[in-house]
């Protein structure tokens, strides 16, 4: 039995080392079809419902940046990985994003993805402890116009950008969406070009306000396992992937927000 569970184990890191190079080289194909470097594109892996052990397996081959959607898991999984955990792993917050749990959230992240209102950010801002370095922030856009997502409205974004980069203690960082899942890759590239557009006004609105904090906006968050592709075509500079790195998810019940 203690072979074949070393057998097993060896298996599985042969696994994850397989689809953490399968979706590197999809990044770098991506990238060589639209002339950009592959460096310029950063791979964030979402690892919400997973164990710390698959963690902690991918942060063992080098991946660094870990994306959770759910508060409870993600306090528990950055708990359990803090011992073990290579130096230097990062941990987003990716999903909605209730009053009431902000505290806990600036208080153990390194980046939030999906603040869509004002009254969030300032919490995040009021809450985020002295001794720590300023929070990574994301606007979240609901391009799509899906009434069952978050993110503010696109008309909204800019105004909504400006108020977040003048918070202490947060540094925006650029824009985030989740568009409606679909093949169509006119649809995938047309609704990651909107993002693209408001990235750029907002940019520009920064830069009549303050130079420093337009060239701290940098980051397009958009593209996932099934249409990172259009999004890297787009100028995607993080891809959030999940089942192409883990696997599809077991079935489960949802965790708390």
């Amino acid at each position: 039995m203690m072979v074949d569970s070393a057998s097993d184990s060896a298996s599985a890191a042969e696994s994850a080392a397989a689809r953490l190079a399968a979706v590197r080289k999809r990044i770098e194909l991506a990238c060589a079809a639209v002339n950009r470097a592959p460096q310029s594109v950063a791979l964030l892996a979402v690892s919400k419902t997973w164990d710390a052990s698959r963690v902690l397996e991918l942060a063992a081959l080098g991946q660094h940046a870990f994306g959770e959607n759910y508060l409870q898991e993600a306090l528990a999984k950055i708990e359990a990985c803090s011992a073990q955990a290579p130096a230097g792993i990062e941990w987003h917050f990716i999903g909605p994003i209730q009053s009431n749990k902000t505290r806990p959230i600036a208080e153990h992240v390194d980046w939030v993805h999906s603040i869509d209102r004002e009254k969030i950010a300032a919490r995040l801002s009021e809450q985020r402890p002295a001794n720590h370095s300023a929070l990574q922030v994301c606007v979240q856009v609901n391009v799509s116009g899906e009434l069952s997502k978050s993110g503010c409205v696109p008309k909204e974004t800019v105004a909504l950008a400006l108020a977040i980069a003048r918070l202490p203690q947060l540094h925006l960082r650029g824009l985030m969406t989740i568009p409606e899942p679909t093949p169509d890759l006119a649809l995938q590239r047309e609704r990651f070009a909107e993002l693209r557009t408001l990235h750029t006004r907002v940019k520009a609105q920064l830069g009549r306000i303050s130079p420093e904090a337009a060239a701290r906006f940098d980051t397009l968050s958009m593209g996932m396992s099934d249409d990172l592709e259009a999004a890297i075509a787009e100028g995607a500079t993080l891809v959030r992937v999940g089942t192409a790195l883990f696997g599809r998810r077991p079935a489960m019940v949802r965790p708390s927000p």
